[in-house]
């Protein structure tokens, strides 16, 4: 075994880098495979005695509780949590429980949470996932959220995101403030930038989570009943790497994402309630995209719409759709 990642982390106030409902993976025998729990069985956690953030380890028990029961919550999803209640461990012992706890870091003086694992190689299962979140911040437990504290539910629903084996949404927006950027809007509580103190609208999942977590643990009854939609994006008859496809559905409005992860420029998106979608390509030109792709990725390409609506069908996937861009 080995740990796979030192850190997934949610950020305050930090430039954005960007993802889609990304999942995680793990190489083995040479063949990326998803990153997740061995199913079935829940996931059983233990919380950290240690107070911290101005809130009691009870206070991050009970948010702990209420933040996966957003992520079980999932009918299309086989994800469940266990609260194996108080340990003295802290959330980054590697010591084989998985524990969520408060700890002080002056040195991640911008990160709310990180999520940390120990991944078995051979089969790319998760053995070990530790949370931890950073007591330099003010956490808020109230029902309605607490100004200039931060939400430690919505906190909580990230960090349990990766903790399942997602990365980071694209779905959302930020624009230039400071040395920094901030965000104008959101999609995806797996949207890496933190939100704004006292808001409490992230505790909420939505339709990229939804596909994320279902396409990693789908029921039997998601395989049936939602689609996907498979693709390409080229330019110049060339693949293009690293470009974000968003699939939105005019009849509901719901956003769905993933990305071309290599220079075949091929991409899916999956788990989609069935019905038409239109597709957007656009690149991650004003973000740090190398803090989550190990090489270099393509930017150099202009926000363009597939063709034509693309059908997700119920039960499969559509034909091929080919998205021609062009440079900037």
């Amino acid at each position: 075994m080995t740990r796979l990642l030192a850190a997934l982390v949610m950020a305050a106030c930090l430039t954005s880098p960007t993802q889609a409902y990304l999942k995680l993976g793990t190489s083995v025998n040479g063949k990326i495979v998803d990153t997740t729990w061995a199913a079935p069985g829940p996931i059983p956690y233990f919380i950290s005695e240690r107070d911290g953030g101005g809130l009691t380890a009870n206070d991050l028990r009970g948010a702990a509780a209420r933040a996966s029961a957003r992520w079980q919550g999932v009918t299309s999803a086989r994800v469940r949590f266990a609260d194996q209640g108080f340990t003295s461990a802290s959330p980054d012992t590697g010591d084989g429980r998985t524990t969520l706890g408060f700890v002080d870091r002056p040195d991640l003086d911008r990160v709310l949470g990180a999520t940390s694992f120990i991944v078995d190689t051979t089969t790319g299962n998760i053995v070990e996932a530790d949370i931890l979140f950073n007591s330099r911040f003010p956490f808020s437990v109230a029902a309605n959220g607490e100004p200039g504290r931060v939400d430690l539910e919505s906190v909580i629903v990230h960090e349990l995101g990766h903790l399942v084996g997602l990365g980071h949404s694209a779905i959302g927006e930020t624009e230039l403030s400071g040395a920094g950027r901030r965000v104008s809007g959101t999609g995806s509580v797996m949207f890496p930038i933190a939100m704004t103190a006292g808001a409490i609208a992230d505790r909420v999942l939505q339709a990229d989570d939804v596909a994320g977590v279902s396409d990693l643990y789908p029921t039997e009854a998601a395989r049936a009943e939602t689609g996907g939609i498979v693709g390409r994006v080229t330019r110049n008859g060339q693949g293009v790497k690293g470009a974000h496809v968003v699939a939105f559905n005019p009849e509901t409005g719901i956003l769905v994402g993933n990305f071309t992860l290599d220079t075949s420029g091929d991409f899916v998106i999956a788990r989609l309630p069935p019905g038409p979608y239109i597709l957007r390509v656009e690149p991650i030109d004003d973000a740090e995209p190398d803090s989550f792709f190990p090489t270099a990725i393509d930017t150099n390409f202009q926000v363009t719409y597939a063709p034509r609506m693309v059908v997700a069908p119920r039960g499969g996937s559509s034909n091929v759709i080919e998205i021609k861009v062009t440079s900037k």
